[in-house]
């Protein structure tokens, strides 16, 4: 099953020309989850390729930047007439925030549920469970970790052969967990193997929270608001620098760290830098770039340059004939 991540927007605060406000579009099959909607976010996700229909919407917090355009994205779906159900999950507050901002908008007509989660809560999914974390930033907030479940070891046919089990059908059975005859499961399938496993921080100072979670994780999505010279001012406001961010993704044995919610202030070039001094396998993506990750055995998670661009904008915008395009820092 493919999965995949969308950076629809890797800014921080306020929106520049080059970065919109922070939303990350995780794609796991036919699934769609949201992770954050800034401001521009329904815009952005036309831009790449079509508002797709949302299965889940994830809020880290409710600090304006980070959920503003969810208001108007619920309210197009209800102008596209849509009639699946939709759930948006948050911290304690969400129910509030939202229901005051829909009420004044008019409301939707399709099944909208909105959870509060906190800290340790799970949300079960079809083949994946999501799990709140309970980060440290200015308000209450949110990480989130999407785990796989644990997925059957690999078939042995010779193994099976050699049993006495010929059939392709019982060949079946046996992958469904089945005994067939005297043969068991376990003595034709390999070792159960771990599903993939990403985690997103929203804003946070670095903590041991999101450290657990990260532990072993395919991708760890982790804002990098601040560089090292702001290492004060990031502690002050709830946020994480660019070798923060990294050292915490080196102790948990993060395969790819990607790094967003970058400040307008800093170059992206030197936060990239700072991170990948310690820890080589970091990516500072840019709107529209797409991290593919495959199961383990089958390579590495890659991060993809523009990949969620399909539809450019008019002029050029974002392309090689941009002269506001950000030059490519990973």
């Amino acid at each position: 099953m493919n999965l995949d991540l969308l950076f629809v927007g890797t800014g921080g605060s306020a929106p520049t020309a080059r970065r919109g406000l922070p939303s990350t579009l995780v794609r796991r099959g036919g699934e769609h989850v949201l992770v954050d909607c800034g401001e521009g976010t329904q815009r952005q996700l036309m831009r790449a390729g079509g508002l797709v229909e949302l299965d889940l919407v994830l809020l880290t917090h409710l600090h304006a930047d980070h959920w503003l355009g969810l208001p108007g994205m619920l309210k197009t779906f209800d102008l596209r007439e849509r009639s699946a159900p939709l759930t948006v999950a948050g911290p304690e507050g969400t129910a509030r925030a939202l229901g005051d901002l829909l009420r004044i908008t008019g409301g939707v007509r399709y099944p909208l549920e909105i959870l509060e989660l906190a800290g340790g809560a799970q949300l079960r999914r079809d083949g994946w469970t999501v799990h709140a974390l309970d980060v440290e930033h200015r308000t209450r907030a949110r990480g989130y970790a999407l785990v796989e479940d644990v997925r059957p070891g690999r078939f042995d046919p010779d193994a099976a052969r050699a049993l006495g089990v010929t059939e392709p059908r019982d060949f079946g059975r046996l992958q469904r967990g089945e005994t067939v005859g005297a043969v068991r499961p376990e003595q034709v399938m390999g070792e159960a193997r771990l599903g993939r496993k990403v985690v997103l921080s929203g804003d946070t100072r670095p903590c041991d929270a999101i450290r657990l979670a990260a532990h072993g994780a395919d991708v760890l999505v982790h804002e990098a608001t601040f560089t090292s010279v702001e290492r004060a001012r990031a502690r002050k406001t709830g946020h994480s620098t660019a070798a923060q961010a990294a050292e915490l993704a080196a102790e948990a044995g993060v395969r790819l760290l990607a790094l967003t919610h970058l400040s307008a202030r800093h170059r992206p070039s030197e936060a990239l830098e700072e991170a990948r001094a310690i820890h080589a396998g970091t990516v500072l993506p840019r709107d529209f770039d797409v991290v593919e990750i495959p199961f383990p055995e089958r390579g590495t998670p890659e991060l993809r340059p523009g990949a969620g661009r399909t539809r450019a904008p008019a002029g050029g915008a974002g392309g090689l004939d941009d002269p506001d395009a950000e030059p490519r820092d990973g």
